[in-house]
C-alpha cells in the first residue's frame, strides 16, 4: 500500500523540497518515543525497578557484537552526510551543527534502549512498540513511528539516486543521446524500481534485529569505518603525520575486525 506513496515522494528531487516531510517525520518520532518512554517508566515503577534482574547489563557480555552491530546501524544515515552539507547555504557550519547532531541522537537512543530493556528485560522484542499493551494510545504510538519511516524514507532514498542517476547521465552521454524528456523519464522508472526493489527485500526479512545487526556489522562499518579511513589514507597519505596514518589505521583494521565478527555473530544468532 505505501509502495505507491514511496515513489511519489522519491521522485522529488531536492533534499529542501523534503525537509517539510523531514520535519514531520521528526516530530512523529519524537511524540511516540515519548509515549514509549512514558509506558516504560510506568512498567518499570510496577515491576519494583528491577535493574539487578537484567542480565544484558550486569553479567552477560555474548551479546555485545549483536548490539554493536544495532548500534551502528542505528546510524545508518551517515550516508547521507556530503548530501546534507551539499544541500546546506552556510557549509562552514556543518562540522559543528553535525557533532552536535550526532551526540544527541547518541544520547536519546542510549536512554531510549535502556529504559526499554529495564521495563521489559528478555521479554523485550526487537519493535520495542510490540511490547506495549494493546491500547489506543500504543497503536497511536505504531501510527506515528510508521508515518516517521514513511516520510523519512525518500531522504535515505536520495545518495542511491544521486549514484544511479550519475550511471544513467553517463551512460546517455556516452551514447550521444541529450534527449531531456527520455532521460526524466529513465530518472523516474530507476527511483520507482529501487523502491520495489527495497520493498520487496522489506518483506521476506524474517527477524528485523538480527537484519538490522547484520547490515549494522557489514554495509553500515564500512561505510562508517573502513571505507573513510581507506580513502583518507589514498587521498592524503603523503602528507599525512605519522600519528594521523597509525589513527587511520587503527579505524581501518578494527573496521575491518568488527564488521567480520559482527557478521559472523550475525549468522550465528539466526
Amino acid at each position: 500500500m505505501l509502495v505507491p506513496v514511496e515513489i511519489g515522494l522519491s521522485w522529488i528531487g531536492s533534499l529542501s523540497a523534503l525537509a517539510p516531510f523531514s520535519i514531520f517525520a521528526d516530530v512523529c518520532n519524537v511524540l511516540a518515543m515519548g509515549i514509549v518512554m512514558k509506558e516504560d517508566v510506568r512498567q518499570t515503577l510496577d515491576d519494583g525497578f528491577p535493574f539487578s534482574e537484567r542480565t544484558a547489563i550486569t553479567s552477560n557480555i555474548g551479546g555485545l557484537p549483536f548490539t554493536a552491530g544495532m548500534a551502528v546501524f542505528c546510524f545508518e544515515g551517515f550516508g547521507m552526510t556530503l548530501a546534507l552539507e551539499n544541500s546546506m547555504q552556510d557549509k562552514s557550519k556543518f562540522p559543528k551543527l553535525l557533532a552536535q547532531t550526532f551526540s544527541g541522537i547518541t544520547l536519546v537512543y542510549i536512554l531510549f534502549g535502556l529504559c526499554g530493556y529495564i521495563a521489559f528485560g528478555e521479554e523485550t522484542r526487537d519493535i520495542v512498540t510490540l511490547n506495549l499493551p494493546r491500547t489506543w494510545s500504543s497503536l497511536a504510538v505504531q501510527v506515528g513511528l510508521c508515518l516517521g519511516l514513511m516520510f523519512t524514507f525518500p531522504i535515505m532514498l536520495h545518495p542511491i539516486n544521486e549514484i544511479i542517476e550519475g550511471k544513467l547521465k553517463s551512460i546517455r552521454r556516452n551514447n550521444n543521446s541529450d534527449s531531456t524528456g527520455l532521460g526524466k523519464i529513465t530518472i523516474y522508472i530507476s527511483r520507482a524500481i529501487v523502491v520495489i526493489v527495497l520493498a520487496v527485500v522489506a518483506s521476506f526479512v524474517p527477524e528485523f534485529g538480527v537484519y538490522a545487526s547484520l547490515v549494522g556489522s557489514t554495509l553500515c562499518a564500512m561505510l562508517s569505518f573502513v571505507l573513510p579511513a581507506t580513502f583518507h589514507l589514498k587521498l592524503f597519505g603523503s602528507s599525512l603525520r605519522i600519528w594521523q596514518k597509525v589513527l587511520d589505521y587503527i579505524v581501518l583494521i578494527t573496521g575491518l575486525f568488527f564488521a567480520v565478527y559482527g557478521t559472523y555473530n550475525s549468522f550465528v544468532g539466526v
